[in-house]
């Protein structure tokens, strides 16, 4: 909890309709204190005002999992395409993907929550980086920064037929989920069809097939097997509604149980172990865990 004493530089999630998946610049008011089973911390935002009159910047109680320090950013960059981004917009950070490279250093975002893209500055935009057990992934490399454009990749040559993938969907009620399914085939350069393993048509009579953008594709993460028991303010994967939900252990049960938080939606489940993988993210082409960094 040292990362949010009094005054420190902080980012906030929001759970209000609208601002779900952003972060806002603030800081912390009050430092941690326990109340049941939480623990709050009082910030003030930076960029969001109290009322209308703007005069005075805006105060919440907040839980500690929905903050966490500013992220580090490279003092340069070329940003690449299908690089996941943090855009700054409305005030917040929003996470998108590169989708294009225009003229004087201006991107095309795309955003899987709002199904929108926007084009944005280079000096609006920052690497994607996930706070994971009190570090940044992927770390900042000052030194590593790319100026090569990576060259477009056709998908059917990462992609084969009936190769294992994990596929995200922009449903309502799906988004932040990944679900199993295996690739039928390529549809050009850069979509596929998919055969979801656990998805059922309408009239449950097969699985549910989907023509579905490479950008919403990604492989079976590998197996990381948890002997003993997960450990409280871990991120996980919870399997639930047939897909994996990313959230954090927020309290740990007897019986091998946890509840386990979910961001996004601002709730809280009890899940088996069983039914828990370790969190990881899929970057540059290789699987990241906390573990690693």
């Amino acid at each position: 909890m040292d990362y949010f004493k009094k005054g420190a530089e902080i980012e906030i999630s929001s759970d209000e309709d609208g601002f779900r998946g952003a972060w806002f610049a603030g800081t912390v008011v009050k430092p941690p204190a326990k109340k049941k089973n939480k623990t709050l911390v009082v910030v003030e935002y930076k960029t969001i005002m109290a009322d209308e009159s703007g005069a005075n910047p805006l105060r919440e109680t907040m839980d500690v999992l929905q903050l966490r320090p500013p992220p580090p950013r490279e003092r340069t960059r070329t940003f690449q395409i299908s690089e996941e981004v943090d855009a700054y917009y409305n005030d917040g950070w929003w996470e998108g993907v590169i989708t294009e490279a225009h003229e004087n250093s201006r991107f095309a975002v795309f955003f899987r929550t709002s199904r929108e893209q926007l084009e944005f500055s280079e000096n609006d935009l920052r690497l994607h980086r996930e706070w994971i057990n009190g570090n940044w992934v992927p770390p900042l490399e000052e030194e590593k920064v790319k100026t090569e454009e990576k060259s477009a990749v056709d998908v059917s040559s990462v992609f084969s037929e009936g190769t294992l993938v994990e596929v995200s969907s922009d449903e309502d009620g799906f988004q932040g989920a990944w679900f199993a399914a295996t690739i039928v085939k390529a549809i050009g350069k850069d979509k596929l069809m998919i055969e979801y393993k656990s998805l059922r048509t309408d009239d449950d009579t097969d699985f549910l097939r989907e023509e579905v953008d490479a950008l919403h594709i990604r492989p079976y993460p590998p197996e990381t097997v948890v002997v003993d028991r997960f450990h409280l303010l871990e991120e996980v994967d919870a399997l639930y509604n047939d897909g994996w939900w990313v959230g954090v252990i927020s309290k740990i049960l007897r019986r091998t149980r946890y509840i386990v938080y979910f961001r996004s939606t601002n709730e809280e489940m009890e899940f088996d172990h069983s039914d828990l993988r370790l969190h990881q993210d899929w970057i540059d082409g290789k699987w990241v865990k906390a573990s690693q960094v």
